[in-house]
Formats: C-alpha cells, sequence, structure tokens
C-alpha cells in the first residue's frame, strides 16, 4: 500500500520531467536519460527550496543581501533546465549551469571570507556537475571556472578587497551550517545522476549486445571479419548450419581452406580489393555433413560473398593500423541450380531452332523433288499428243506421279504424327492381337524395297510369344519406321534381322542392321523430333528425321522403351520393349543415359547404348 502511494506521488512528477525532453532526444534512450537526469533534479530541487522561502522567512525575519542572492539563484537551475528543454542543446545547457554554480560559489566566498570561506568548498563540485556531461570540453570548461574562481578569490584575498570571515558562532553560523548541508546534498544528488546514468547506460549496452547475440544465432547469413591474408578473425553462429563446421574451426586460415581451389583467387581479391563501395564474389564452399539432416560426407555449396572494410578501432589514441573487413556469406545454391536450368533451357532452345532451321532445309528438299516429278509428269501426259507417247510410258508416268504422291502423303502424316504426339492429341487404342502376324505383315510389306535396295531381311520370332494389348496401327507403324530406316541407312549387300522374344512382364522387338551406323556424338540426341545424324539437305540419304522421334512418341503411349546401340561402319540394333499389356503397365519417366555395350554381345556391333524413351503413357 505504501509503495502503491509512493507510486502514485512519482508518477505524476515523472511524467512531467518526460514532457520536459526536447524532442531530439526521446529516439535516443541514453541521450533521453541524460535529459531527465539534467531537468530532473533542477527543477525539483530549486522548486523545493522556493517553496521553503516563505517558512525561511517567517524564521529568520528579514533576509540579508547575501541570502537574498542565493534565493534568487535558485531561479538559475530552473532557467538551464528550460533552455534545454526547449532546444536540446546538452552541453550549452552544462555550461550555462557551471557558469551560475561558479557565480553563486563565488559571490558567497567573497561575503564570507574568500578562498577561507565554508563556500569554497563547493568549487569542487562544479567539474563534478561537468562531468555528468560526459564530454570534455564542458568538464574542461567546469574545471577552468572553478579554477579560476578560485583563483580570484585568493588575488582579492591577498589585496584586501574582501571583508574578514566572521566566526560561525556569530552572524553566518547559520548560513555556514546551511552551506555545508546543501554541498552535501548536492554532490548526493550528483552521485546519484553519475550512478543512474551508468546503470541505464549498462543495462542499454546489455540489451544492445543481447539483441546482437540474437541476430547473429538466427539470421542464416554468416558474418566474419578477416585480417590480413584474409585470416577469419571472427565468425557468426551461423556457420555451423551454413558450413557444417563450427565458427572456431572457420578462424584463421579455416574458411581458406574450404573454399573450392579453383575460387580461392576470387575469394582472396574480394577481400584485398573491399573499398568504400564494397565487393562482392561468389564461389564455391565445402559443406562438411555433421549436422543432423545433412548427408555424411561433403558437399560443394555456392556462396555469395558482399564485404567491405571496417572502421579502424580507435584505441587510446591511435588506430592499430591493420585494414580489417567484415563480409556477410549467404548460400546461393538454388539460385545458381536455377540459373544453370536456365542456361540449359537456353542451350535447349538454341539447339531446337538450329533443328527446326535443319527441318526447313530437309522438307524443301521431301517435298521439293516428288512435286517436280508430279508437276514434270503431269505435264507430259497432258501434253502426250504432241510427245506421242504409247501406253506402256504413260503407265510408267502414272506410277512415278502416284509413288511421288504416296512419299508426300507420307512426309505430311509423319509431320500430323509428331504434332499430335508433341500435343498429345494423339490417342491408341488398345486391343489384343498376335504379334507374330503383325510382325510378319510389316516385313513382306518392306520385302521388295529390301530386295530392290540388294538387302537381306531375315526374321526371327520365338514360338512362344504370347498376345499382347496394344495399338495394332501403333505398333505398324513402329515397325515400318523401324525398318525403313534400317533399309534406307544399310549398303547394298548388307543384312537386316527382326526379331521378338518374351520377357517377364515385356516383349522385346529388335530390329538390327549391318549399316552405316550412328556417329558417339549423334547418338544421345537420337530421336529428337527433326535431328537427323549427319544430316543435311544435300545428304546422301532422303528422309525428315521424325521416324525415331514417332517411335519414340508411340512406344510412350504404350509405357515402353526404347534402346538403340550403334557404331559407325559397324551397324544398329534397335531395341523396343512393350508391355504384355499396355492397359494395366505404370509406366516411370527416366531420363536418357549412355552405357558401354556388354561384351559378348552378337548382331551389329556398337560401342554405346543410349535410352531414348521411358516415360508414362
Amino acid at each position: 500500500m505504501r509503495r502503491a502511494a509512493t507510486l502514485q506521488v512519482i508518477r505524476p512528477v515523472r511524467d512531467y520531467i518526460d514532457t520536459l525532453v526536447h524532442p531530439s532526444a526521446q529516439g535516443d534512450a541514453l541521450a533521453a536519460a541524460r535529459h531527465r537526469a539534467f531537468i530532473g533534479p533542477r527543477v525539483i530541487g530549486s522548486s523545493a527550496a522556493l517553496a521553503l522561502l516563505p517558512g525561511y522567512l517567517a524564521v529568520r525575519g528579514v533576509p540579508s543581501a547575501l541570502e537574498l542572492e542565493i534565493f534568487a539563484w535558485l531561479l538559475a537551475p530552473i532557467l538551464a533546465a528550460h533552455f534545454l528543454s526547449r532546444t536540446g542543446r546538452y552541453e550549452s545547457a552544462h555550461l550555462i549551469s557551471s557558469l551560475a554554480l561558479t557565480g553563486l560559489i563565488t559571490v558567497v566566498a567573497a561575503h564570507t571570507g574568500g578562498v577561507t570561506s565554508f563556500a569554497a568548498v563547493w568549487l569542487v563540485i562544479v567539474p563534478l556537475e561537468a562531468a555528468l556531461s560526459a564530454s570534455r570540453p564542458v568538464v574542461a570548461a567546469g574545471s577552468t571556472l572553478s579554477l579560476f574562481a578560485a583563483g580570484v578569490l585568493v588575488l582579492c584575498g591577498r589585496a584586501g578587497l574582501l571583508p574578514d570571515a566572521a566566526p560561525p558562532e556569530q552572524a553566518h553560523a547559520a548560513l555556514a551550517a546551511l552551506g555545508i548541508i546543501s554541498a552535501s546534498l548536492y554532490a548526493s544528488g550528483l552521485a546519484l545522476g553519475a550512478q543512474s546514468l551508468m546503470r541505464k547506460s549498462f543495462w542499454m549496452l546489455y540489451a544492445e549486445e543481447d539483441r546482437y547475440r540474437l541476430l547473429a544465432r538466427n539470421m542464416m547469413d554468416v558474418i566474419t571479419r578477416h585480417g590480413r591474408n584474409g585470416i577469419v578473425l571472427f565468425a557468426s553462429p551461423a556457420a555451423e548450419s551454413l558450413f557444417g563446421a563450427t565458427a572456431a574451426d572457420l578462424l584463421g586460415h579455416g574458411l581458406f581452406d574450404r573454399v573450392h581451389v579453383a575460387d580461392r583467387p576470387a575469394y582472396l581479391t574480394a577481400l584485398a580489393d573491399a573499398g568504400e563501395e564494397g565487393r562482392s564474389a561468389e564461389f564455391r564452399v565445402r559443406r562438411d555433413g555433421v549436422q543432423p539432416g545433412i548427408a555424411a560426407g561433403s558437399r560443394f555449396i555456392w556462396i555469395e560473398m558482399r564485404c567491405r572494410p571496417l572502421d579502424p578501432a580507435i584505441g587510446e589514441g591511435e588506430p592499430t593500423g591493420e585494414r580489417e573487413v567484415v563480409a556477410v556469406m549467404r548460400d546461393i545454391s538454388e539460385r545458381k541450380a536455377q540459373e544453370h536450368a536456365l542456361e540449359d533451357s537456353r542451350a535447349e532452345a538454341e539447339r531446337a531452332n538450329v533443328a527446326k532451321g535443319r527441318f526447313l532445309a530437309t522438307m524443301s528438299h521431301e517435298l521439293r523433288t516428288p512435286l517436280n516429278a508430279i508437276i514434270g509428269f503431269s505435264e507430259m501426259l497432258m501434253n502426250e499428243g504432241q510427245i506421242r507417247l504409247d501406253a506402256e510410258r504413260r503407265r510408267e508416268y502414272a506410277e512415278l506421279i502416284n509413288e511421288s504422291g504416296t512419299h508426300l502423303l507420307a512426309v505430311v502424316n509423319g509431320i500430323l504424327d509428331m504434332t499430335k504426339l508433341d500435343a498429345g492429341d494423339f490417342e491408341i487404342r488398345p486391343e489384343p492381337f498376335r504379334l507374330a502376324g503383325v510382325i510378319d505383315g510389316c516385313c513382306d510389306l518392306l520385302a521388295l524395297k529390301a530386295r530392290e535396295a540388294g538387302l537381306d531381311l531375315a526374321v526371327e520370332i520365338a514360338p512362344e510369344l504370347p498376345e499382347i494389348v496394344a495399338d495394332k496401327r501403333a505398333l505398324k507403324q513402329i515397325l515400318i519406321n523401324l525398318l525403313s530406316n534400317a533399309i534406307k541407312f544399310t549398303d547394298r549387300g548388307g543384312r537386316i534381322k527382326v526379331s521378338a522374344v518374351a520377357e517377364e512382364t515385356t516383349i522385346a522387338i529388335t530390329v538390327a542392321d549391318s549399316g552405316i551406323g550412328i556417329g558417339e556424338d549423334d547418338l544421345p540426341r537420337i530421336g529428337r523430333p527433326f535431328f537427323q545424324a549427319r544430316g543435311t539437305y544435300d545428304r546422301r540419304h532422303d528422309g525428315t528425321g521424325l521416324g525415331l522421334s514417332i517411335v519414340k512418341g508411340l512406344v510412350a503411349l504404350h509405357g515402353g522403351e526404347v534402346t538403340i546401340r550403334s557404331q559407325v561402319g559397324e551397324g544398329t540394333i534397335v531395341m523396343v520393349r512393350l508391355p504384355v499389356d499396355c492397359e494395366q503397365a505404370g509406366a516411370c519417366a527416366t531420363t536418357a543415359t549412355i552405357t558401354p555395350l556388354a561384351s559378348g554381345e552378337t548382331g551389329a556391333a556398337a560401342s554405346n547404348v543410349v535410352t531414348v524413351v521411358r516415360k508414362s503413357a
């Protein structure tokens, strides 16, 4: 209860003092505390002393001139506090207060015996009061005023300009006692003010350090301080989560040893060239897997470091002279991965653009040749009366026109099928059927073409081949494309072999030839739309480059995979694996891979194998 009552009395006074703090100091807790420490004692003390003046006069009677001067001086602290409240000039307010206090002490001492007066001891308080300003100029000014006043009192005393001091038991006894008591109280007030400011400064410093510790422990970026040659003098606790190593492990050359060897020049250059505008660098740092959730071992992560010179520490007078740098580091591995992905996409787009240009050149060749034949032979038929064509010649020209039209239709159908596959509009209609009949039919369809090219076409189908559920039309298109490519790229006297065997849940169909083969550089790109190995519009082998792309898309719709083994001059083996039931098979997506051909492999020899497709139907 007593404490609550005391707080009710103190709170309004404290709130009133807070309103007197200048606005320029309200944003700074320490500056506001100094303003309150200056204004509070002066306003409260002087007001209390002035409030006691009527009582003192009632007891004392008519005051002397000296007493009137002392009571008049009580207005000086209030005026100094008002000056600070209005202007916010803290040091100037302290100078005014020191000047007023020195003047009062000098006047009182001059009337009570000079330097031997009881009031002279107050001169010691002047520099002590100035010390509360925490300003060297103010302390120097207060000390100078105190010494100057003491010197004036000594000189005036020796010159006989001051009255003799009266014994304490006489007229000035009460004034002497009051002076000593007031000096003690004033000094106590100064001590309490100094203690309050020191305590406030301590807690503010502790709170500031606590905030910095909280920030350093919870921020994801690592803050480091570097000395000569880039050695680490300090590292924040975030280093443990970023580098997988304690901050102590990074001190000295610990961080440098973890930087990738190729990136160490960039790391050291950034630290050496850090100027007022700062410097940044990106490099790789080894991250140790010692933290929970980090795989065992080490891996390199990309780090962005921004650094700038640290202000030189001003010690007792002179700076240390050693240049230091402060750096902030963060993990940018994800951004780097996105940049690489973007670069890969840009390169892929450029390759697609090149393939499109090649395709346009190829298509101009593929379309122009049959169109010229159609137009030329049709014009000859239109003018048969003039050139007198016989029936056999007309029939030959009609067959050539039909072959050219069929070729054009095949080219257009290939483009349309590829467009549908890319757009996802190509639909398959699975049905059960015997695979052997489809393979035999496709081989019979192209047998004449193979004989005309001087090729040996062999078919080898396992007798236990089960019934397959797939799109018969799509499967025919797959086989015809593969056989057409084998015939097209196999020289006269070569051999083509078609085989089919049953595996656990799939059926493997293989088309092997002894043709020209595919180069090692071209093999990974086989199956891309419009891509042709060694393809140019004036090449020896015709085609649009869509055959394997269509095969790839149709097999993907069935949930199967295509594997190509090839070597230049030795031939090519294309293996298509299809699930026995494509409606129930679950296909998984994988990326293209290249592996060596297993030793002992028979058929057309090859040195590489590329998995073209295996993705969801």
